[in-house]
């Protein structure tokens, strides 16, 4: 079947939030480590040798902003910033130790995902809104070309639940596993009666790390 549209995620690279254990909201991410810079070139050099991409969008957050400014350049593109594929807004858990954080909750966002994770954070199934309609109006909007974007593990996880037609639920949503600077990709396909259906190529796909740095 011919392939009409693709997405393509790319979660950022390692972050000073990850490796630190802290919520990295808007106030604490600084952006990538050293392996996270390097994880992202190699993301670009992986990319330069498929097809071209039509744009390249990515969140607000430093950590997606860091692997858009290496992408883009690589991919003779310029990133677009789209405020609505930001990560979860944390609110007052913004800075805080995730492992508190979850303990004081009972588990991650996504076990209670009626219910924000501290003050004035956003529950997980308003996330998932947001962003699901997020990504859907970009799909509308470049309908017919291959769509980047430097994302977070959350925004890969809204993908799945928009495009299996997933429902929000006051249970904890099963979860995807999605390593840094990997890849996620959708295509819509077209068979001979003229049907689109969105189909899963491939996930956490980190062949481009195989010898990545440990530093």
């Amino acid at each position: 079947m011919p392939v009409t549209t693709e997405l393509v995620l790319a979660r950022h690279g390692e972050a000073a939030c990850n490796t630190a254990g802290l919520v990295g909201g808007p106030r604490t991410c600084t952006g990538l480590t050293k392996r996270g810079r390097d994880q992202a070139a190699r993301l670009a050099a992986r990319l330069t040798t498929e097809p071209a991409f039509d744009v390249l969008y990515t969140s607000p957050r430093r950590r997606t902003q860091d692997t858009a400014a290496t992408l883009g350049p690589a991919l003779n593109l310029r990133a677009r910033t789209d405020n609505e594929l930001r990560g979860l807004d944390h609110g007052t858990a913004d800075g805080h130790d995730w492992t508190s954080i979850k303990t004081r909750f009972g588990g991650r966002p996504q076990r209670y995902p009626h219910r924000p994770i501290a003050d004035d954070a956003e529950p997980w199934n308003t996330y998932l809104t947001r962003t699901r309609q997020a990504l859907a109006r970009l799909i509308t909007r470049h309908e017919g070309q291959r769509i980047l974007i430097a994302a977070h593990g959350e925004t890969i996880e809204a993908s799945f639940a928009l495009l299996l037609n997933q429902h929000s639920s006051e249970n904890e949503p099963a979860g995807v596993i999605t390593g840094h600077a990997s890849l996620t990709r959708w295509q819509q396909h077209r068979n001979r009666f003229g049907h689109s259906v969105w189909m899963l190529a491939a996930h956490n796909d980190i062949q481009h790390l195989a010898t990545a740095t440990t530093a």
